[in-house]
């Protein structure tokens, strides 16, 4: 298999259900795990619909790949696409697949591209929902994105979780407790980088979903973990520090 630099990776569009005003951060996204040497976007390119996608296609190469709707009220799109990622898959010269839909019915499509090995990344609006998330490697909200070279937790805090609706997230304090557990040493003490390994092995996550740029600003702000620098070096512990009385309360409490 070929290094993180040169990992290939298909993406593949359901033009019906994902927002052409976003393919730049999306293939800019897709760039950090590899190159797209495969661009395919799917559609009834003779609908007015997908009039914004026609307008980006040539700038980003992505090639379209027409499909009529043969019956009403069904999408043969979802149908091709299926078909065009198992050829793929089986032409077993993929790393990864990048799927750009809301769509829950390419649920079943990522569960079998798991099971050969391959990464799938998700990309979907806030719609989308829970199975098609949880069944990717990894899935990020479109919104989450922002535009190109834009940083979402640059909006200011209420385009964040605050730090009551982390904690009141059980599957997410779950998983991070999981995974500083796992990736700890002896002295109960583990460092972040293998945190953030651990928790992309037990589920789909983005810290950036939450509106936080980098998951050390996430853990940081649900106050529920031990945090230290040891060098350039950032540990995590599930133990939370307990804060230390200020001096006023210490002498108004006699010095103790």
């Amino acid at each position: 298999m070929s290094n993180d630099i040169e990992k290939r990776i298909a993406v593949l569009i359901d033009a019906d259900n994902a927002p052409a005003s976003k393919i730049d951060v999306i293939l800019a996204e897709v760039a950090r795990y590899g190159v797209a040497n495969v661009r395919r976007a799917y559609g009834n390119w003779k609908s007015p619909n997908l009039k914004s996608w026609e307008e980006v296609l040539h700038t980003y190469a992505i090639r379209p790949i027409q499909q009529f709707a043969y019956s009403k009220g069904k999408n043969a799109s979802d149908m091709a696409m299926v078909i065009d990622a198992m050829d793929l898959l089986y032409a077993e010269n993929l790393d990864g697949f990048a799927i750009v839909s809301s769509d829950a019915d390419f649920t079943p499509l990522v569960m079998r591209l798991l099971t050969d090995g391959v990464k799938v990344y998700g990309f979907g609006e806030q719609k989308t929902p829970e199975p098609f998330v949880n069944a990717c490697s990894k899935f990020t909200y479109l919104e989450a994105l922002g535009s190109s070279g834009h940083n979402p937790a640059d909006d200011g805090p209420d385009s964040r979780r605050t730090p009551k609706e982390l904690r009141a997230d059980t599957r997410l304090v779950q998983m991070l407790r999981s995974a500083v557990a796992a990736a700890s040493g002896e002295d109960g003490w583990a460092n972040l980088s293998a945190v953030g390994s651990q928790v992309s092995n037990q589920a789909s996550f983005d810290s950036r979903n939450y509106g936080y740029a980098k998951l050390s600003e996430l853990v940081r702000a649900t106050g529920l973990f031990g945090i230290k620098q040891d060098g350039k070096t950032l540990l995590i512990s599930n133990q939370a520090e307990k804060p230390k009385k200020s001096a006023t309360k210490a002498k108004a409490n006699g010095g103790k």
